[in-house]
């Protein structure tokens, strides 16, 4: 069964940005606690735009992706907005349980 996926747009702080050279580090502490959390950090992306980053991620549920994408923020270099997205199989399975 596949795990839930979650898409999260991140904003640098003032803190973030200018520690950004620190930033590649931070990525990859990113994919190890998502890993050790039994989840895997499956894309990131830098943005153009309203956001400057984004990440997308599978977890073993909402509880668990959210103490991540939590632990992440409580290091002040990014701040988060976090979607729970489904692919198109549960996309179908959604819409045909519709009334």
């Amino acid at each position: 069964m596949p795990m839930p996926t979650y898409v999260t747009l991140l904003k640098y702080t003032e803190q973030g940005i200018r520690n950004i050279k620190e930033s590649p580090a931070r990525l990859e502490g990113v994919r190890k606690a998502m890993k050790a959390a039994g989840g895997e950090l499956k894309a990131f992306y830098l943005a153009m735009g309203r956001y400057d980053a984004v990440c997308i991620a599978e977890a073993p549920n909402d509880e668990t992706a959210t103490r991540v994408i939590l632990g992440i923020g409580t290091q002040g270099n990014v701040r988060t907005e976090t979607l729970r997205v489904f692919d198109e199989a549960e996309y179908k399975k959604i819409i045909a349980a519709v009334p």
